[in-house]
């Protein structure tokens, strides 16, 4: 069975203070899956009660239907980068690697290959404390990577990659959703994070202010709309029940099909100069329900 995440209301508080209220969302086999919210918005205690680093007040959080410390080798069922993926600074990226597969019990055959395959082949005998940070994220990855597991769980694993080593990444996250995997990835490189993520969950003080398939959220498309009377169309498309705001001489509409937009408008007999659908990006999904939560 394909190993999934699972998170029914979870809660975590310090004192009087709730870092997470009920929280519940699924990450599920073959997508990636985006965590998305503002600092202190409670993403990373999500993410460390997850990986069994912290315990939640009520309510769990599931890989495959097992607690992270339930697991029977838990490094062949999930992989993860948290924290720009820490090693001691005096290892030599090889040395980091075969110590973590002695940890787990994994073969350390594993180590050469994986090296390769994040780009570090040539950086193996360095130091890691004289990496980059885009060196220390292909190792941090390569480490989640050393179990073989069906789920990753990543925190801010693009930080200081190249716009080569976002490629990759991207081509990393896709081949491992193909082939069954899962992916939960927190990331505040909004535009990056929109080119491969199929689903999104945003957290905002402690809750859950939006949790839906990226091209359901993204599909409500607004229209930029120029005309002739831009007062008399605003009068129109609010009487067919749509919400219009003017800019300029512009107006925005949503609510409205671009067909039905144009017919009004020639109903009512105002030439239309300009009229383009709009498609939401992820970062206005993310503000957006960042400024619905506030309310």
């Amino acid at each position: 069975m394909p190993a999934m995440i699972e998170i029914r209301d979870l809660t975590k508080t310090y004192g009087r203070v709730a870092a997470v209220r009920d929280v519940t969302f699924t990450a599920e086999p073959g997508r990636v899956t985006g965590l998305l919210g503002l600092n202190g918005s409670g993403k990373s205690t999500t993410l460390r009660i997850l990986l069994g680093l912290t315990r939640p007040t009520s309510g769990t959080a599931l890989i495959n239907g097992k607690r992270y410390r339930e697991l029977d080798r838990p490094l062949r069922h999930v992989g993860a980068v948290l924290e720009q993926g820490l090693s001691h600074p005096g290892q030599s990226g090889y040395a980091h690697l075969v110590t973590q597969a002695l940890l787990g019990g994994i073969d350390r055959s594993r180590v050469g290959p994986l090296l390769e395959f994040v780009g570090l082949e040539d950086a193996a005998a360095k130091r890691t404390g004289d990496y980059s940070l885009g060196m220390r994220q292909r190792l941090a990855v390569a480490t989640a990577l050393l179990g073989e597991p069906n789920v990753l769980v990543l925190d801010e694993p693009a930080n200081g990659l190249d716009p080569p080593g976002m490629a990759w990444l991207r081509e990393l996250l896709r081949g491992h959703t193909d082939a069954g995997g899962t992916v939960l990835i927190s990331s505040h490189l909004l535009a990056e994070l929109e080119q491969v993520v199929d689903d999104v969950v945003i957290i905002g003080e402690g809750r859950i202010l939006a949790a839906a398939p990226l091209a359901e959220l993204a599909g409500t498309a607004r229209l930029r709309i120029r005309g002739g009377d831009p007062v008399r169309l605003a009068e129109a498309y609010e009487k067919a029940g749509a919400a219009v705001a003017a800019e300029d001489d512009r107006l925005y509409v949503g609510g409205l099909t671009p067909e039905q937009a144009g017919d009004i408008a020639l109903e009512i007999q105002v030439p239309v100069y300009e009229l383009v659908a709009e498609a939401q990006h992820l970062e206005d999904i993310f503000m957006n329900a960042n400024v619905a939560g506030a309310r």
